[in-house]
């Protein structure tokens, strides 16, 4: 952590995005610093923990927080009011500093929404209506509203992988029956590495982002029926085949990979899908998120989940 008074990003809140923010900003040269809970200190972060229903203004541990260029708000808001509080009171406790602010949503705030139902069919991008009943989703309209005279950007993102999380590992738990992988369709996911660099793309042309809501994919439409055929789960490998003397490289692939791609060949057949991964229009959702990576000039640089 940067122990300047002025830094070029503060981080409200070190969790996952930090693992891979924090190694491109000292690549970089970006100066920085983080925040972690009192109750669940990090090294080298500032305790800080923002509560989004406290009634009353307490600007106290804002002083703790140096000046920054951009702060990066990684938790969810969902109280009325709290956006507005906590840019205020940090505003309140850096006279003079001259501050923009990034909000991580989740691409969630469209799921159940009226989009599918809409002129746009299958497709939905930033512009899409999201669910107007969802608090996250007007905590951000509430930061958003701030612009221009305080530079607000929210940045919504698809499902996370990276380091410790690998899709993989979630096949057994998102598809543990066949009825269940029957109604699974589209998957969107970005790597935490384009997360990073998506942050830091903003935070070196904030003017481009004023005021504007961002959704955030790896350009990609995964099938989930597809992933499972082709991983299966990957804790049901028998011990047999665990203890086999033969070196792995030398040995027939793996089959103890669980029901799911027995399950998605009996779906093909049941469904008249002759193909995967299942088109656009089969999977019935997709999202497009062309106009962020068009807008700051950038390509995600992880694909192809692992």
């Amino acid at each position: 952590m940067t122990e300047l008074n002025t830094v070029d990003l503060l981080i409200l809140g070190a969790g996952w995005t930090s693992t891979f923010l924090i190694p491109l900003c000292l690549t970089r040269n970006v100066s920085y610093a983080a925040t972690s809970r009192p109750s669940h200190p990090l090294p080298n972060t500032i305790p800080f923990e923002f509560d989004e229903n406290e009634t009353e203004s307490n600007p106290a541990q804002f002083r703790l927080l140096p000046a920054a260029h951009t702060v990066l708000i990684t938790f969810p808001i969902r109280a009325k009011g709290a956006s507005e509080r906590l840019v205020r009171l940090y505003q309140q406790t850096h006279q003079g500093a001259v501050a923009s602010f990034i909000q991580l949503g989740s691409s969630g705030i469209w799921d159940g929404g009226p989009t599918l139902q809409n002129k746009t069919g299958v497709w939905l991008d930033r512009h899409s209506q999201f669910d107007t009943t969802n608090a996250r989703a007007n905590a951000e309209e509430e930061l958003l509203a701030l612009s221009p005279s305080t530079p607000t950007t929210v940045l919504n993102l698809c499902g996370l992988w990276g380091g410790q999380r690998s899709v993989k590992h979630y096949v057994g738990r998102v598809a543990p029956t066949k009825e269940a992988l029957k109604n699974k369709t589209s998957l969107h996911m970005i790597h935490g590495e384009d997360v990073s660099r998506a942050i830091l793309a903003v935070h070196a042309n904030f003017n481009r982002a004023t005021g504007e809501r961002w959704l955030l994919t790896d350009s990609r439409v995964y099938d989930w029926w597809d992933l499972a055929s082709a991983w299966g789960d990957e804790h049901t490998t028998s011990k047999s085949q665990a203890a086999s003397p033969y070196h792995e490289e030398h040995s027939p692939r793996k089959e103890g990979k669980g029901p799911q791609p027995r399950w998605v060949r009996e779906l093909m057949n049941e469904e008249g899908i002759r193909g995967l991964p299942r088109t656009v229009e089969q999977l019935g959702r997709a999202s497009d998120s062309r106009d962020f990576w068009n807008t700051f000039e950038l390509e995600p640089v992880v694909g192809r989940l692992e």
